[in-house]
């Protein structure tokens, strides 16, 4: 099989791309009166389904390096004002370690806002084989992934691969179909030769499914900008994990995911550190789960809730009022090193964009990701805020 990578697909290797179709996306009206209202429960959801046979090292390694990057395109997002729940589920495909019966497909997590349980899977897939069936694995994620009902939410789906997109005895054309009546948009990315990608269906699949279909040069590594502010987001970070307090059965072991997550997103570089560190001061990194400040936010009579055994061991022998005390200052202490984040982080952008434009400009996987999706939310009514 050929080498390749990927999420370098997903988000930011030198790509270029053809077909577009978000344009035929359902149109929505330019009379604010007519705009169809947030639904509660407003969404985002993204299905990245990865190749995992032996020549995608590569594009794994492109995932880890870009899964914050994606994160906080998608934070970028608003409707009616608001912003949605995101959630994210991991896929892998083509994978001969897979039961031959699943047709080598896995569902390695489904549609979820944990994205440290994202982070942590993505860091643990192996690739091996394979037998990689594309129809096969959007059907599989098209029926059994929970996907939102309302109108106003964003569906899409990324699969990235480098043989032939018609293999399998599942038709991709069907499976496509059957994640359009479900308001599923398809995009596809093929790791190596552009008209190879359209001789082979790629570009075919992501028309079908009103995406867009990308080609990587899976022999391009990620290049990263350094920037004045990185050191000072990583200082942050490590002050705002001590702002999280963990509790019920999965607490404590959450927490120390938390910090493996962050070892992870170290490991590949400073600047994907950074990003982590970013999302971390967004409203999609929540944690109501296992962190009793944000469980606190979603339910101010959460600490009355809470059996005693609950709680961590130094907040077992303190009342209730003492808890409640102690969650509203880590409360403070987390919303001002989050605004502290976020504003560096605007700076830090800024600060990329401007290098950017030192240099010859290349289309990556990052940019051609974010304009997809700017480009279907913006046909459903949605705003893009930096």
């Amino acid at each position: 099989m050929k080498s390749t990578l990927f999420i370098s697909a997903l988000l930011a290797t030198t790509i270029s791309f053809a077909s577009c179709n978000y344009t035929n996306a359902k149109p929505i009206k330019n009379d604010e009166t007519e705009k169809p209202k947030a639904s509660e429960n407003n969404k985002i959801q993204v299905a990245l389904l990865l190749d995992t046979s032996n020549s995608m090292d590569g594009l794994i390694d492109q995932a880890k390096s870009r899964l914050w990057n994606i994160v906080n395109t998608l934070t970028t997002l608003k409707y009616s004002g608001k912003n949605p729940d995101i959630e994210i589920a991991l896929y892998e495909y083509g994978n001969d370690g897979l039961a031959q019966q699943s047709n080598y497909i896995r569902q390695v997590t489904p549609l979820t806002s944990d994205l440290d349980l994202i982070s942590e899977k993505l860091f643990a897939l192996k690739t091996n084989g394979g037998n990689e069936y594309c129809g096969a694995v959007i059907q599989d994620a098209t029926k059994k992934l929970q996907w939102g009902k309302a109108n106003d939410n964003m569906k899409l789906i990324y699969i990235a691969g480098n043989e032939a997109f018609n293999q399998g005895g599942i038709n991709y054309k069907e499976a496509i179909s059957d994640a359009m009546k479900n308001d599923i948009y398809v995009n596809t990315i093929f790791c190596g030769n552009s008209m190879e990608g359209i001789n082979t269906f790629w570009k075919d699949g992501a028309d079908y499914g009103k995406g867009k279909y990308f080609n990587i040069d899976s022999n391009l590594s990620v290049q990263y900008v350094s920037t004045p502010y990185d050191d000072q987001i990583s200082k942050c970070n490590v002050m705002i994990n001590n702002t999280y307090i963990g509790y019920g059965s999965k607490g404590s072991s959450k927490k120390m995911n938390q910090e493996a997550q962050d070892k992870n997103a170290q490991k590949v570089s400073s600047a994907n550190y950074a990003e982590r560190a970013v999302s971390k001061s967004k409203a999609v990194y929540k944690n109501e789960s296992w962190d009793l400040v944000d469980r606190v936010k979603e339910d101010s009579k959460a600490i009355s809730k809470i059996k005693k055994e609950e709680l961590p061991a130094e907040l077992q022998n303190k009342s209730e009022a003492e808890v409640q005390a102690i969650v509203t200052k880590k409360t403070k202490e987390r919303e001002a090193i989050q605004k502290e984040i976020g504003e560096l982080g605007k700076k830090r952008q800024q600060y990329i964009d401007a290098e950017a434009k030192k240099t010859k400009s290349q289309d990556d996987l990052g940019n051609a990701i974010n304009t997809s999706i700017v480009a279907l939310a913006k046909a459903k009514g949605y705003t893009v805020e930096k």
